[in-house]
Formats: structure tokens, sequence, C-alpha cells
């Protein structure tokens, strides 16, 4: 219990650091800390108290040590399933109302207080009532695991973020469940001397989800810090540049100008020709600074109402032309009647983007015909875009540098890479994320969430919330 207990603790502060303001991070930061302090009841009684080596220390320490025992343990045992029946409401939503929500911690108080009011006082022995509190704090964790593996996401890139999250909590929570709650209401007590290996399990997969998928969003909160530091960073530089280059460019093309105009009074075309083929490369110069400025500048959001679904299909239709020359069969699936408030102008923009790095994937992949799918889903909390081409896909770590500046697969041409971070730009500023999905040989997808509180998404009057349109068009 010695390790138990820092590193439960060592996981609550980083989860609570990680992101204080998620209601679900809060929560799991909680059952963690709540879980690390039984641990610690176990350390005082097993290792502190014991180990006071004189009569004055023990006179001196025991009591108050004794003190820190009884509510370390009562924290632990009544607060875990508390916690975690919270923890589980808050990570799957699941469509509770707000008001239920907000009533609810106070309301799974109840039995917790009857319990300390009326059952026999703490003693090393029994340091609860097991075989009352087992009632309650049974259905509090079974609930909890059971709302969790019911309501899983309905979106790919999600999937394995969830599944490491319900791999690092449920085992030991339920593991707890039987050893702390079933086992000694049955006559079968310390059996908590046992969830030491199941926690260290726990943190195992926990570090791995960090490096790996991520943990409750938190390696996505790391890469967003690291990709929007490094925007700021472009940004400040390309404005001073675009300006600096700008200035003098100004001044190269009214010499130029003047210089022009000379050769052409006094009869000097190859002076002329010269002359041109340096305004040319300047006016390319420019042209070129001036596009990574318009893509890493610092979007000012012009939100207006538009329906997402109607913005969606007028960006694809502007890609039909290419869509039938390059043998594109395009699969369109989008939830109607969703209006919300956003920069419809850059919204467009970043779905192009996407639509176009599809487009040119399939045609690297140079299999003949290619399947473009688009779709609109409606979530709880959430809208989301998917776009999925079935070209060459990416390794894993092309797919991991998909969304850095200047970062890009192809060759040659005036690609910058700057289509998915601007399309990513554009998210953020929306409250949302941008996530990309791909396989070698499998293809890529591109997933754009809307959280509907943040674009204050309303569905439209007369459609039924399921309504969906199924469109299928076949090009070439």
């Amino acid at each position: 219990m010695l390790f138990v207990w820092p590193a439960l603790w060592a996981v609550a502060l980083f989860l609570l650091v990680s992101d204080p303001r998620s209601s679900a991070i809060r929560r799991l930061s909680a059952v963690a800390f709540l879980g690390g302090t039984g641990a610690l009841a176990a350390v005082v009684d097993g290792t502190f108290i014991p180990g006071l080596a004189s009569e004055a220390a023990i006179a001196r320490w025991e009591p108050t040590l004794y003190r820190v025992q009884v509510i370390a343990s009562l924290a632990s045992y009544y607060g875990v399933p508390y916690a975690f029946l919270l923890f589980a409401v808050a990570f799957r939503p699941a469509g509770w109302p707000r008001k239920l929500r907000r009533w609810l911690p106070a309301a799974l108080l109840l039995p917790i207080a009857l319990c300390l009011l009326l059952l026999p006082p703490y003693t090393e022995r029994y340091p609860i009532a097991f075989s009352v509190v087992v009632w309650w704090a049974a259905p509090y964790i079974l609930f909890g695991a059971l709302h969790i593996l019911l309501h899983r996401p309905r979106h790919a890139p999600f999937s394995p973020a969830y599944w490491i999250v319900c791999l690092a909590v449920l085992p030991p929570v339920l593991f707890l469940l039987t050893m702390n709650y079933i086992l000694p209401s049955l006559g079968w007590l310390r059996m908590w001397v046992y969830n030491t290996w199941i926690v260290g399990l726990a943190i195992a997969i926990f570090v791995l989800g960090l490096f790996t998928y991520g943990f409750m969003g938190t390696r996505l909160l790391i890469d967003r810090r690291r990709l929007d530091s490094t925007l700021r960073a472009v940004t400040s530089g390309t404005a001073i540049l675009n300006h600096a280059i700008k200035n003098d460019a100004g001044k190269i093309r009214l010499f130029g100008e003047k210089m022009r105009r000379y050769a052409e009074e006094t009869g000097q075309p190859e002076l002329a020709a010269d002359v041109e083929t340096v305004l040319g490369a300047t006016r390319h110069m420019q042209e070129m600074i001036a596009r990574v400025h318009r893509r890493t500048d610092d979007l000012a959001l012009q939100p207006a109402e538009a329906d997402l679904g109607e913005l969606v299909r007028r960006t694809l239709a502007a890609f039909e032309p290419m869509l039938a020359e390059e043998r594109i069969r395009l699969l369109c699936d989008l939830a109607e009647g969703w209006r919300c408030q956003l920069d419809a102008a850059q919204t467009g923009e970043a779905l192009s983007n996407l639509i176009a790095n599809a487009i040119e994937a399939m045609r690297a992949a140079d299999r003949g015909e290619g399947v473009l799918q688009v779709r609109l889903t409606e979530g709880r909390r959430e809208l989301t875009i998917e776009i999925r081409d079935d070209g060459p896909g990416m390794d894993k770590a092309q797919a991991a540098r998909a969304l850095e500046l200047f970062y890009t697969t192809k060759r040659g041409g005036a690609n910058f890479g700057l289509g998915l971070p601007y399309a990513y730009h554009v998210m953020r500023k929306h409250g949302g994320s941008l996530q990309i999905r791909s396989r070698k040989g499998a293809g890529t997808s591109a997933f754009l969430t809307f959280p509907k509180r943040k674009v204050q998404a309303v569905k439209a009057e007369g459609r039924p919330m399921a309504e969906t349109e199924r469109s299928e068009t076949r090009h070439g």
C-alpha cells in the first residue's frame, strides 16, 4: 500500500492540473484521490503507528495518526462509490436532464449521511458496517460501470481513448467493489490488501494511454498546446515577414514600373522585358508570403446562423467537376436541420481543404476509381462532420504530424502544409476539434467536431430528430 497511496494521489493531481475545467476529469481525480486516501489509512495502520519507537513518540503521535487513519478510511469507503458514479454521469452524460445533473450530487449524499449518523462508529476491525453499506455502494459502482459501457462513442477516433479509460478505471473499481464491500459483507475481512496489484496494472495502462491514444483528452490537450504555441509563433513571424516584404516589394514595383516606362519610351524592348521579369518575380514573392500569412493569421470569426448540412452540401458542389474528372464516387449522409452560429466562410474553407486533400490522396493511389464519404452526424453533445477517403492512407508517424505547420506528404507544387493546420485553427476558434484517423493502405478519415453548446446548435422545427438524408452520386 506504500506504493498505491502516492501513486494514486499523483494520478489525481496530474488529472486535475491537465484540465481543471472538465467535470469528468475533476470527478475521476476525486476517485483516484479517495482511493489513495484508503491506501493512506492502511499505511498509517500498518507502517506509521507500528513504527513509533519510544513511549514518548507513541503518547504524542499515536492519537493524531489514529484520527488520520479514521478520517482517511471513512473518506475512502464512502467517497469512492459516490465519486465514481458522478464521474460516470459526467463522462457519458447520455441525455441526462440538466436539472437532474444539478441535484444528483446532493441526492447521492443521502445514504452516506444516514450511514454516518445511524451506523456504529469506526473500529479497526469494522471501519464501516459492510452489510449495510454494500446495499448502496454496490449499485453506485455497478450502475456507473454499466452506464459507461452502454454509452460508447459513435465515432472511430474516440474509441481507442474511450477503451483506454475503461481499462484503466473500470477493472480496479470493480475489483475494489468486490474486495472492499462485497466480500467483507460476507465475513471476508481485510481483502483490500489484494488491491495493490490491480491498482498497479491500472496505473500502467494510464501511463501507456498518455503516450498512445490519450487519456480523458490529456494527450490531445498536450498536442493542442504544442500546436497552438507553434501557430502563434508562426503567425507573429509571418506577420512581420509579410509587412517587411510588402514594403520592399512595393518599392521594387514602383521603381520597376518607372524603369519599364523609360525602356518603352526610349525603345529598349530587351530592358523592358527584363524589368517585367523582375516585376513578375516580385508579384510572385508577394503572393507566396501572402498565402502563408493568410493561412497562419490569427482568425477573427464572424459567426452568423447557418445550416451546417447545407454548408457541407454547397462546399461539395464546388468539387463536382473534379470528382467527375477523377472518377470518384461520392457517398453523402447528412443530418438535416441543424442551424448553428458559426463563420460559414472559414468553416467552408476548412472543409474545402479536407475534401481537396482526400481527392488528392485518391488521385495518388491511382486505382482508377475512388470513394469519398462525407457524413454529418448528431451526437448528444456534438455535431460531427466526417470526411473519409479510400486513398493510400498514412502510417502512424505521418498521421501524428498531419496537423503540424508546414508538414506535408505531397511532393512538388506550392504545397506549404498549411491546409490541415488552418482547418485545425478554424475548429479551435469555434470551440471544436479536428482529428485525423489514418492507416496505411486503408485510407484516411478527418473528423470535425462542433460542440452544440459552443455553436448554439438548434434543430429546425418540423423535422424529426433522427431524420437524415442519404445520397449517393457516381461521377465518371
